[in-house]
């Protein structure tokens, strides 16, 4: 497995925004690909975007498509989340994820079919 840990959240205004990173360490030669979900107070675990092990293939919620963009770069073995446009509806704690694997058609998938998972890093938008 690999470990993940995240890195970039924080209060924003409405309208700004926030790049957030995901750091992998351990096995990571390994191929996976990286989702990331978010979880506002009160709320299930919700998937934000995805992406294939070599970057080829991203997946977003409908929610965020043309406001976040996930990349990539597997030499520093990190992966980004790049967040524009930020709404008071995306305050949230954001955790990236990793499922062993190359070749996923949909990575928009239960939470619980991911394997390791960050500690979260906190977005908080003000309107």
């Amino acid at each position: 497995q690999v470990q993940l840990v995240e890195s970039g959240g924080g209060l924003v205004q409405a309208g700004g925004s926030l790049r957030l990173s995901c750091a992998a360490s351990g096995r990571t030669k390994s191929r996976y690909a990286i989702a990331w979900f978010r979880q506002a107070p009160g709320k299930e675990r919700e998937f934000v975007a995805g992406i294939s092990w070599s970057g080829g293939r991203t997946y977003y919620a409908d929610s965020v498509k043309g406001r976040i963009t996930i990349s990539r770069d597997n030499a520093k073995n990190t992966i980004y989340l790049q967040m524009n446009s930020l709404k008071p509806a995306d305050t949230a704690a954001y955790y990236c994820a990793a499922l062993p694997g190359s070749d996923y058609q949909n990575l928009n998938i239960p939470p619980s079919s991911y394997g390791s998972w960050g500690q979260g890093t906190q977005v908080t938008v003000s309107s």
